[in-house]
């Protein structure tokens, strides 16, 4: 039986991705320059991985060990090109900026690994649902990264996220520093590279501190256990 918490639990954090895995670190560091660039590969990416994983899950006891590659690749193509049909048709601007980075979705080993590693070993229930949390993983540093380079490099925060939303999303933006003249370190790639480290060391001191707490919980339990008495002279 699938352990849905553990399924979550490794999306999101024990094995992310991105901060993890350390995949699909291309488009990562290309398109998180903003906000909103960052929110919509991220929501292609996670459309991509669940959809595919469903579909691989599915199939995964009629395609054949030799062409198993050949045919995941296939099944995520086809996603890739529906989710870019859908961003041309409603999202074009945004489309335009992301550019190649949307068809690259296929090559994605993120997507790939989820794909051979676990949708096609998993029944469909467990296989959609690792797909989601992978996304939302994916997205989660994304989105950080690229809030955390928009404000470095511009001072702004949600700029232009009528790219993906409509005009009513045109007042989201909030200007954190007036008369900012920007840090173009921040949105060059070096400061993309700059940035995951940081998040990725982050997370690493998370993860020590609470291993440490594990540690301090399981010592006085250890401690306050039976004791040898001396009772000769």
């Amino acid at each position: 039986m699938a352990d849905y918490r553990k399924i979550t639990l490794d999306g999101l954090w024990h094995n992310n991705p991105a901060l993890v895995q350390l995949l699909g670190l291309c488009p990562l560091l290309a398109v998180t320059g903003s906000v909103v660039n960052a929110l919509g590969l991220g929501i292609a990416t996670t459309l991509v991985l669940i959809a595919s994983n469903l579909c691989v899950s599915l199939v995964r006891n009629l395609v054949p060990s030799t062409v198993r590659l050949p045919a995941f690749v296939m099944i995520i193509a086809s996603f890739v090109t529906c989710v870019e049909l859908l961003m041309q048709a409603f999202t074009f601007d945004l489309y335009q900026i992301l550019g190649i980075f949307i068809p690259l979705i296929v090559t994605n080993c993120a997507i790939l690994g989820r794909a051979d590693a676990f949708a096609s070993k998993n029944p469909v229930l467990p296989a959609v649902l690792d797909g989601a949390m992978m996304g939302l993983g994916f997205s989660a540093v994304l989105l950080l990264l690229g809030g955390l380079r928009e404000a470095l490099g511009q001072g702004t925060l949600f700029a232009d996220m009528q790219l993906l939303f409509g005009p009513a999303a045109a007042h989201w933006k909030l200007t954190l520093v007036g008369d900012y003249q920007g840090f173009l370190f921040a949105i060059l790639p070096p400061g993309a590279f700059v940035g995951m480290g940081l998040i990725i060391a982050l997370k690493n001191v998370i993860d020590q501190r609470l291993d440490q707490r594990r540690a301090a919980r399981a010592t006085p339990a250890v401690a306050s256990g039976s004791k040898r008495v001396r009772v000769t002279g």
